[in-house]
């Protein structure tokens, strides 16, 4: 026999498993919202993902290893976004002035033009949590998060914890 009253304990407290759902709701709304806006400002086909791949390509450029490196994940997982982001304008390969064996990947103009826009949107984002939330209690929000981050790092490797 089921104790409903203790089941309705269960349903009506606040479980552990809402938080980490409530922040990956929260971090959805701020993607969705920033590609939509990237969308339309020349940057339709760009995905979540890109804009990491390209922070980790840098200002310098890198080699398709040291990009992997940056983003946690294998040399060939790495070169199928390169190629992917190659095809759609947002990186070239070039050689590399130090080392001519070795082939360096750069962001092209409209690389560099996404991840302004996108620092741009991130920044009118946030802009509009403190206008809800309100200033102090955003900034209190993020520092409280950065205090649960424990490695004091963001890791940007999680699409392997949904498949494997």
């Amino acid at each position: 026999m089921v104790d409903e009253k203790k089941v309705n304990q269960v349903v009506d407290v606040r479980n552990g498993f809402e938080l980490p759902l409530l922040l990956f709701a929260g971090f959805r709304s701020i993607i969705d919202a920033l590609h939509r806006d990237l969308a339309e400002h020349g940057h339709p086909e760009t995905r979540p993902a890109y804009g990491f791949a390209l922070q980790a390509v840098g200002r310098d450029g890198a080699a398709i290893g040291e990009i992997g490196r940056r983003l946690g994940v294998s040399k060939q997982a790495a070169g199928k976004t390169v190629e992917k982001l190659e095809g759609l304008g947002y990186v070239e390969r070039a050689p590399d002035p130090a080392d001519g064996r070795r082939t360096l990947i750069r962001l092209t103009p409209h690389g560099v033009d996404l991840l302004i826009r996108s620092a741009e949107g991130f920044d009118r984002l946030r802009a509009e949590w403190a206008r809800t939330l309100g200033a102090d209690r955003l900034a209190a929000l993020e520092e409280d998060l950065r205090t649960m981050d424990p490695g004091g790092a963001f890791r940007l490797d999680a699409a392997g914890w949904f498949t494997g």
